[in-house]
């Protein structure tokens, strides 16, 4: 698995989270791509919102935040997509995805083609391709020779087997969490194993380079080159979980694109996700000294 360029494609939604504490950016693809930028890498989000308020104020937090948003269209009749958020007690996350959107109607463009073209890494999420329009102009992007990493998001009613089979099929990477590798065994007819072993039947079963699963506070696991890493997580006061998983991901993107054997990079990917944890939203500001604090400290037991 090699990446052969620094730039990074995101792809998928944008939207705002309605959480009860207010409205913050959110979507999976553009949390990544913000936490991406922020760490100092370059990374794009292809997206798009609609021709409304709620769409010019994303374009503008983005821009605000130093993400490029040329690769973020406008739908003339599709709204800006809104997430409903429900926190329970422990401030876990549940949401309420309202649709058609503008991003369930991303189109091919010679723009997009050229750029997942020139990225040495694309990262797509399962969410988006959820509508047939923006799940063909997804396929399409990932026909290159670019490193593909899917961040697997099952939302009732959107996690489908043989959508998600089918972006399987095109990924190297892969990252889910541990109740989603728990339905793709139910999918496929496997009980009774153990994570360490689910972990190693689906690299084999799905083809994949690297698998990695996270478990909430629990930390997460690894599996690439036929070793298996996992880190117990550490311990923070969760303000919510919200955007924790993408930040996680940008964690293990960034130390792997800066070269960090496998267990540095679970730990910094871990960390990362923690310190989103601590914070309200998805994409609080970024800061380096906390992380590095959070990893200083004692790890979960």
């Amino acid at each position: 698995m090699n990446i052969t360029t620094k730039e990074i494609l995101c792809f998928g939604e944008v939207l705002w989270d309605r959480l009860p504490s207010g409205a913050k950016p959110g979507g999976a693809p553009m949390n990544v791509a913000l936490h991406l930028n922020a760490i100092g890498l370059n990374a794009a989000i292809a997206s798009s919102v609609g021709n409304d308020d709620a769409g010019k104020q994303l374009i503008d937090f983005l821009q605000n935040s130093g993400v490029n948003t040329s690769l973020i269209q406008t739908d003339k009749n599709l709204p800006t997509s809104e997430v409903l958020v429900h926190l329970d007690e422990n401030n876990n996350a549940s949401y309420e995805i309202c649709e058609p959107v503008a991003w369930d109607n991303i189109q091919l463009n010679d723009e997009l083609v050229k750029k997942a073209q020139n990225s040495g890494l694309i990262i797509y999420g399962s969410l988006a391709a959820r509508n047939q329009t923006t799940r063909e102009t997804l396929l399409k992007l990932l026909d290159n020779d670019a490193v593909k990493l899917i961040d697997v998001n099952l939302r009732q009613p959107y996690d489908k087997q043989d959508v998600l089979e089918l972006l399987l099929a095109k990924s190297d990477i892969v990252k889910l969490n541990d109740d989603e590798l728990g339905v793709f065994a139910g999918w496929n007819g496997i009980e009774g194993k153990t994570e360490e072993e689910l972990v190693k039947w689906f690299v084999q079963h799905y083809k994949v380079e690297m698998l990695c699963v996270t478990r909430g506070h629990k930390g997460a696991a690894m599996y690439h080159e036929n070793t298996f890493y996992e880190h117990p997580g550490f311990k923070v006061n969760a303000v919510d979980t919200v955007g924790a998983g993408d930040a996680f991901l940008a964690g293990l993107v960034a130390a792997f694109m800066q070269k960090k054997p496998p267990a540095e990079a679970i730990t910094f990917a871990c960390a990362t996700g923690a310190f989103v944890a601590s914070k309200a939203g998805a994409t609080p500001e970024y800061d380096m000294v906390e992380i590095q604090a959070i990893m200083n400290q004692q790890t979960a037991k």
